[in-house]
């Protein structure tokens, strides 16, 4: 398990990486297919434009949607079992973290993905080996994308039709710090901020220019008033963009944001909020309007001359996850299996995404991280707990063959 870890991590797919990706692709599809499953590559779709920072904007324009494999080896009259993965990692292909490595004393080691989620999957291709050395029947499928990092926006219609065709679902995303489950999980949006406003010389005519920036500025800390931490709503501003010189009053400004919420009431209010600093913005150029004695209504262009103007875009991609009566049968059922191999499974929550969420709101029971233990995710110091390679795929192979008992 150590080499085949070593061999994935080696393998760069982060930022789309597509020789990556289809390399580490190609790798599983064929160890899945020996097993006598049948793969299905289901074409991505594309995610808008607009999330993407206007900086990588031309790297954004050649982004190909990468597709996602299923591979099926269905059993009749056996619970149909859907374990997920993903093939993509955070880390720049070409940055400087790109090796295994193991500790002196063997019992952990670090490496681009090595926990999120390339142990993940390894665990799940040697429970589902050992099972099919074993004898012992399961159903499952295997669907592996290569953008959940990004959101799953390519993938989203895949995941949702594999929910569709399955009973339970397990994800691979790693353990919690203390090896437990992860049981409930906040949703999470994407949302951009962007400011028009007229520009003008800053020295010789700053009267006559409408700074998209100060517009920006006023929206941004209207953001901050719809956090309730109390009520586990949070909304994260971060990048930002907005003018060219010091001299110059700036006629464009943006932010991109993230918000979080526990149910679908909190992310609807999220969204109106939202909506409404786009709103008051235009409320307060038509009173100012009014107030000036216009005789007509202005026309678009002629408001963004005179005044800033706000506009808000926003994707809610990752539904809240919260637990329902299924998830928590299986969960019980997951802990009763750890226990009995002597290890404890505490539960806990997340306020971190994945497709479990996904997969959960298109209405199949998830839980999401069977994974491996370790830490350090999306960073430079990501590493493993070596141990729970085997400790995590006995686990694994053990809850599979009690689901389909």
């Amino acid at each position: 398990m150590i080499a085949d870890l070593a061999r994935f991590v080696a393998i760069p797919t982060g930022h789309n990486h597509t020789p990556g990706l289809e390399t580490f692709r190609a790798i599983l599809t064929a160890r899945l297919e020996a097993l006598g499953a049948k793969a299905e590559v289901i074409p991505g779709d594309p995610r808008p434009e607009w999330l993407t920072e206007s900086t990588d904007r031309d790297r954004a324009k050649a982004f190909e949607p990468p597709p996602t494999v299923v591979c099926r080896r269905p059993i009749k009259e056996r619970p149909r079992i859907l374990l997920a993965g993903h093939l993509d990692t955070v880390f720049d292909p070409h940055g400087p973290f790109q090796s295994f490595t193991l500790s002196p004393d063997g019992r952990t080691a670090t490496g681009p993905g090595v926990v999120d989620m390339k142990g993940g999957i390894l665990i799940a291709l040697v429970a589902l080996e050992a099972l099919e050395k074993m004898c012992i029947p399961v159903s499952w499928s295997f669907l592996l994308n290569s953008d959940e990092e990004t959101g799953s926006y390519a993938s989203d219609r895949a995941l949702r039709a594999e929910a569709a065709r399955n009973d339970l679902g397990l994800a691979l995303e790693p353990a919690l710090p203390d090896g437990g489950l992860v049981t409930e999980r906040k949703g999470s949006g994407q949302f951009l901020i962007e400011a028009f406003g007229t520009s003008a010389h800053a020295g010789r005519d700053f009267e006559k220019g409408v700074s998209a920036v100060y517009a920006l500025a006023q929206a941004i800390t209207r953001c901050e008033r719809l956090c309730d931490v109390s009520r586990g709503l949070t909304v994260n501003i971060g990048p930002l963009k907005g003018g060219e010189a010091t001299n110059i009053v700036p006629d464009y400004a943006a932010a991109w944001g993230n918000v979080r919420f526990p149910d679908s009431t909190g992310a609807d209010e999220l969204v109106r909020g939202l909506e409404s600093i786009a709103r008051s913005f235009s409320e307060a150029a038509s009173g100012m309007d009014r107030a000036a004695g216009s005789s007509a209504p202005a026309t678009p262009s002629q408001e963004a001359s005179r005044h800033p103007r706000i506009r808000i875009r926003h994707s809610i991609a990752r539904p809240a996850k919260p637990v329902t009566p299924r998830t928590r049968q299986l969960a019980e059922t997951i802990r009763s299996v750890s226990e009995a191999l002597g290890a404890p499974l505490p539960f806990g929550t997340s306020g971190g995404v994945c497709d479990g969420n996904n997969l959960q709101e298109a209405g199949l029971p998830t839980l999401d991280t069977l994974g491996v233990k370790g830490g350090g995710l999306h960073t430079q110091h990501e590493w493993i707990n070596i141990e729970s390679l085997v400790e995590r795929a006995t686990m694994l192979a053990c809850v599979l063959a009690e689901l389909s008992a």
